[in-house]
């Protein structure tokens, strides 16, 4: 029920040797899949030869570069059956400062909402028909614990964007439940990656667990309900954050 055998699966935001997003797709190959792996810099071609699976650039904000990107990949490999909406957070290249509601400029809204919303519309979107047509479908959207269930101040845009990203979550399993697709969300809470600052991994250790996540327990869920297993998980939250959120007093 866990094996990928004969399945396409597709992996954004795969540019680091040490996030989510390579931990996925390393995850998924051992599984059977073939994968195929994206990132907005010339280093997915670096990652792809650590792994040995198909890579292509595209900056996915842009729903043209998109659909390109899906033509690419299914001429390749074939229809993408698997896949792990990862990017958003950082893109090599673009910035936006921290900043209160108050203070948040146009550009850093947009900037947020293109980067952890938009991508993952854009991606769903040229999915669907393929999957529609062979009547099966997972789609694993990474969303994060800051916006759905807490926040950060400061974090208005992202933590807007991770919560539009739940929703469009809901509405896409309920619209496709009846063509044999899933769509779910991970919220993963401090995970320890090659971003992560001092001041997170001291939030991590914090937790009741007392440390930060790992990119390879993110990518066991991820996997999971990526399987065949998981056919009738849909539209679900799968919170991986060291049951952090739970504990209202951490002082």
């Amino acid at each position: 029920m866990f094996r990928m055998d004969g399945r396409v699966a597709l992996v954004t935001g795969c540019g680091s040797a040490g996030g989510i997003g390579f931990a996925c797709a390393r995850a998924l190959q051992a599984a059977g899949a073939t994968v195929a792996i994206t990132a907005t810099s010339e280093r997915i071609f670096e990652r792809a030869k650590e792994l040995g699976v198909f890579a292509a650039k595209a900056d996915l904000t842009q729903a043209n570069d998109v659909r390109r990107l899906f033509n690419e990949v299914e001429a390749a490999l074939g229809p993408v059956a698997i896949l792990v909406n990862n990017a958003g957070m950082v893109q090599t290249g673009k910035s936006a400062k921290r900043a209160k509601v108050g203070g948040l400029t146009d550009a850093g809204w947009q900037h947020h909402l293109a980067l952890n919303m938009t991508t993952v519309f854009n991606c769903t979107r040229a999915a669907l028909p393929a999957m529609q047509a062979a009547g099966y479908g997972r789609i694993v959207n990474m969303a994060s614990v800051t916006g759905p269930v807490v926040t950060i101040d400061g974090s208005a845009g992202y933590a807007a964007a991770k919560a539009g990203v739940t929703g469009l979550t809901r509405a896409t399993a309920v619209e496709y439940a009846a063509s044999g697709i899933t769509c779910n969300a991970v919220l993963p809470g401090w995970i320890t990656t090659e971003s992560s600052s001092a001041k997170e991994v001291r939030a991590g250790r914090a937790c009741p667990t007392g440390r930060s996540g790992t990119p390879d327990e993110v990518a066991a869920c991820v996997m999971f309900l990526a399987s065949e297993g998981a056919s009738y998980v849909n539209g679900a939250m799968l919170v991986v954050d060291g049951a952090n959120t739970l504990m209202e007093m951490k002082v």
